[in-house]
């Protein structure tokens, strides 16, 4: 059976004052672990890493493209600078399943912990990695290119999407966000949805 190991780190995160720093820390614990099967299987390690396993394609990256839309809207004591977050999904079998996801071992682990340490240095944000190389460069270029669209989501662009992936309809989001279902359509077309949604869709399908 093929997993999925997200492996990734809050950017700009260390512009925060130290207490605020804390509180958004906890505040993604508590996030990630709300979308995993068991609470162990996501992490927070190394002060703003993290890590999480699934064992389905979709969903790692639909919470990969969330948890970078719940960066880019959170706003307490951030200041003018945009968080966001670097990823690394591997895919792959896992050998051994440890207390926690961080003793967990196996390919999947290995393909995204290499691969983040490698993008870290690239400055690359967004990236999948399974043990077929051409794949890989393939997977890759198309999400260089959905990675230039989503970098430049703003923070109402950001909290849109967000709703959208947790199956909120465009009243409700309308609703909880008290503005007009038209504003909520028109952040959905201006953030490109339509092509980011059947980018991970096509992904996921060569999985």
């Amino acid at each position: 059976m093929k997993y999925c190991v997200v492996t990734g780190d809050i950017a700009n995160s260390t512009s925060i004052a130290a207490v605020k720093r804390v509180e958004l820390i906890d505040r993604v614990s508590t996030l990630i672990k709300s979308w995993v099967a068991k609470p162990k299987y996501a992490e927070i390690f190394r002060g703003d890493s993290f890590q999480l396993l699934f064992d389905d394609v979709p969903e790692a990256l639909k919470r990969s493209i969330q948890i970078r839309c719940w960066l880019k809207s959170y706003t307490d004591g951030v200041g003018n600078e945009q968080l966001d977050a670097r990823l690394s999904i591997g895919i792959g079998e896992v050998a051994y399943f440890g207390k926690s996801v961080l003793d967990a071992d196996g390919e999947a682990f290995h393909l995204s912990g290499r691969a983040f340490d490698e993008m870290k240095a690239a400055q690359n944000y967004f990236q999948v990695s399974t043990n077929d190389a051409r794949l890989n460069e393939q997977l890759n270029i198309i999400l260089h290119l959905a990675n230039i669209i989503i970098s430049q989501w703003t923070k109402n662009q950001a909290e849109v999407i967000f709703l959208l992936l947790e199956g909120r309809t465009q009243q409700e989001m309308a609703d909880e966000l008290k503005i007009a279902q038209s504003a909520v359509n028109n952040r959905i077309k201006l953030s490109r949805w339509k092509e980011i949604d059947k980018t991970m869709r096509y992904i996921a399908s060569l999985m």
